[in-house]
């Protein structure tokens, strides 16, 4: 245990050379064996590796060299150049596979034609032979050298796979054109499959061209986010000059100018000049923010109509939307429970079909008579084309993808895809009522004065006493009058703790507070307001009283209001049939008349943080999958406690990390979507895996030949790699569809 008093250092790496699931099992073993790495993970979707490691104990060179030894490669550069230089070479090998795939469709094309048509030509075989030998030798040359790779490292997968059933199918035929004595002097005809290595490697190709296309779309919400962040800024010198930068350059403290229109670059705090800004990216809001001196500006967001300028605070990876960014990059490289166990079968799974593909040759051999041998190494080299690992490793990790990336254009951050997992399971929701379902900002709901009192004089003396309080519901009075009064000077201010406040205007004395503070100073009440203060507080709202020295002037009710789609989306979630439980550290008649209006049955208040971390337990204990939502501090127990958290994104920062999910927006709304999304994946990744299993479970046996000796049924190996390029590509579709769910 004591490694981990050290703290670790989480880090994404690109990872090249995956072609398949089993590929992308073996980097991740090999880099779990590492010493001084806590955990790895390697998403075959997005080729990169997630690894969390101790850097006293080892470096991103080290776990390089690990990973190049057994035939792939880490990216650990992370400069701006080597990611350049990173999507410059996925561009080049996008560019490669695409010319190598229509040629060798161009070239698949005759060698068809031939094999069905005209047979007997003269020199038919070396004419196939000739066409076939660049499809398998060039645009099929990577199968070969990656199935080479993992031999010499005593491992496989599906380029394994590809260069077995191929290659053997190219030699036999080789063999065949050049000795077919051989055969026929034992009464046989000596058949030639060039078209089947060829057709096999241009059929796999046109599936990787496909499925890379639709990888590169799942990625698109990531893109999105990243284009966000503009290239250049202008910064502003000492002597009020401007000029150009690029945008790497900017350090905490520079001065950067912001013209109308722009993005702006990364986060500060504005000195200068006011304009209103489109935070909708960030926080979901629709409404533009004024910004002046002294507020904060985060990158990505979009300047309006001003012109300002501000001080950059928070640069580069510390951005709020590089934080944003980061945290989808790292929860679309998560895995799913269900996704370790795929990784298990990927791991076994090449080995297997080799197994199984040699006793099927063995079983032909024996049992099939005279063509026996022949229709045993095709039905062989079928196994080995058809059974393929990649819809499998695909199935789980495309959908994540799709899901993450999805809920970051809807305002929901999930940090990692057990969240998604734990989501779908979710059946008890737990709600914080202050600042979750209620504004969490006390407002004035309505002011009633006494008939005699003076009234516009009593504004100004009752404005300007509140001014003098440290209350938190003086802010709120202030607010509501600021419009219709004339600041006074008062004498004598008091704060009476508990209490309220009091001060002298003309020798008066004037106080502002609870039913107590009246009660002490013998202030006399009037049947009217006393009545209706005794109904305010029934409905849970609180009571400021104002009064001169002999009776009260008027009385004020202050309460949180309920947001306006908490009642909403409480029946929304009910429909879903999550049971929805609200604690509260306020008061009983508070709570109950929230929990009134809202619609909740189940509720607690005058909860303790500890209380409601308790309580969470409480109900995982009945066996109930239980999610939280808070936004402040005091919710980051409950938060941590709970199988689902999520975090108000305009609530505090501890809570926001405590949390596995965050609303970038304060909408409650937003949380039946998140739970939408979470079953949307869920189903998705299970119809996948559903698809990839029964693909192999169905295709191995047949292409062994199991029913020839039923009804003489034998799959040819074009056929059998054309299942096999559209099982990968029917995986990455289906995920592709969560972009459009609803």
């Amino acid at each position: 245990m004591s490694q981990h008093t050290e703290k670790t250092v989480k880090k994404q790496f690109p990872v090249t050379g995956l072609s398949c699931a089993s590929c992308a099992s073996n980097v991740e073993v090999r880099l779990n064996h590492q010493p001084g790495v806590v955990q790895a993970a390697v998403n075959l979707a997005s080729q990169v590796a997630t690894i969390e490691f101790l850097p006293s104990q080892v470096n991103p060179d080290e776990l390089k060299e690990s990973i190049v030894s057994i035939g792939y490669d880490l990216i650990i550069d992370e400069s701006a150049t080597a990611k350049e230089e990173l999507e410059n070479l996925q561009q080049k090998n996008y560019k490669s596979l695409k010319i190598r795939t229509f040629t060798s469709i161009v070239l698949a094309v005759p060698l068809v034609i031939i094999s069905m048509f005209f047979m007997n030509m003269p020199y038919a075989n070396y004419i196939m032979w000739a066409i076939a030998t660049p499809i398998v030798g060039w645009m099929g040359r990577n199968f070969f050298i990656n199935g080479w790779k993992q031999l010499m490292h005593r491992s496989s997968n599906m380029d394994t796979l590809v260069a077995l059933s191929t290659g053997i199918a190219y030699l036999f035929s080789v063999f065949n054109t050049l000795f077919p004595a051989f055969w026929h002097s034992r009464g046989l005809h000596a058949h030639v499959y060039f078209e089947a290595a060829g057709v096999v490697i241009a059929l796999i190709l046109v599936g990787k061209l496909l499925e890379e296309g639709a990888k590169a779309n799942t990625s698109s919400a990531i893109k999105k986010l990243i284009g966000l962040q503009p290239k250049t800024v202008i910064k502003v010198a000492a002597d009020g000059s401007s000029k150009e930068f690029l945008i790497a350059t900017v350090k905490s403290g520079d001065i950067i100018l912001i013209k109308p229109g722009e993005k702006i670059p990364v986060d500060g705090l504005v000195t200068q000049g006011n304009s209103y800004i489109d935070e909708s990216l960030i926080t979901g809001e629709p409404l533009p923010v004024f910004k002046e001196p002294g507020t904060s500006v985060f990158a990505g967001t979009i300047n309006q109509k001003g012109s300002f300028q501000f001080r950059a605070e928070k640069v580069g990876s510390d951005t709020l939307l590089s934080g944003i960014i980061r945290m989808v990059q790292e929860a679309q490289g998560s895995k799913a429970p269900v996704q370790k166990l795929v990784d298990k079968i990927a791991r076994i799974f090449v080995p297997v079909v080799v197994v199984i593909a040699l006793i099927t040759l063995a079983a032909w051999s024996i049992f099939g008579g005279n063509n026996g041998l022949i229709q045993g190494i095709m039905s062989m080299v079928t196994v080995l084309v058809i059974a393929c690992p990649c819809a499998l490793g695909l199935a789980t990790p495309t959908a994540i993808m799709v899901g993450i990336g999805k809920g970051a254009e809807n305002n929901i951050l999930i940090k990692d895809a057990e969240a998604l997992e734990n989501t779908y399971k979710m059946n008890a929701l737990v709600l914080d009522k202050t600042g979750t379902i209620t504004e969490g900002k006390p407002t004035v709901e309505k002011i009633e004065w006494h008939q005699d009192a003076d009234k516009q004089q009593a504004v100004n003396i009752l404005f300007s006493l509140e001014k003098a309080s440290e209350h938190p519901l003086a802010e709120a009075v202030i607010k509501n009058l600021q419009s219709v009064s004339t600041p006074l000077l008062l004498d004598d201010i008091q704060s009476i703790p508990g209490k309220g406040i009091s001060g002298k205007h003309n020798g008066i004395s004037y106080f502002a507070g609870g039913n107590r503070l009246m009660r002490e100073n013998n202030i006399i009440i009037s049947p009217e307001l006393d009545k209706l203060a005794l109904k305010w507080e029934s409905e849970a709202r609180t009571i400021i009283y104002f009064a001169d020295n002999k009776r009260v002037l008027s009385v004020i009710s202050v309460s949180d209001p309920v947001k306006k789609n908490s009642v909403e989306t409480i029946r929304k979630l009910k429909q879903m049939g999550i049971e929805i439980y609200m604690l509260t550290g306020d008061n009983e008649k508070t709570a109950s008349a929230v929990a009134l209006i809202t619609g909740v049955t189940d509720y607690r208040a005058d909860m303790l943080p500890s209380d409601k971390a308790d309580f969470i337990k409480s109900l995982q204990a009945e066996g109930k999958v239980t999610g939280m939502v808070g936004d402040g501090i005091n919710d980051s127990q409950a938060l941590a406690t709970a199988d689902v958290s999520i975090a108000m994104g305009k609530g505090s920062d501890i809570a926001i990390d405590a949390a596995r999910m965050t609303i970038i927006s304060s909408d409650l709304a937003f949380i039946p979507v998140a739970i939408r999304l979470s079953r949307n994946t869920v189903r998705t990744i299970r119809q996948n895996l559903f698809w990839a299993f029964i693909y192999n479970i169905i295709g191995i046996p047949l292409a062994a030949g199991v029913l020839f000796p039923v009804n003489g049924f034998l799959i040819n190996p074009m056929i059998a790699g054309a299942a096999m390029a559209l099982s990968s590509v029917s995986v990455v579709s289906n995920s592709l569809r969560l972009k459009w769910s609803k």
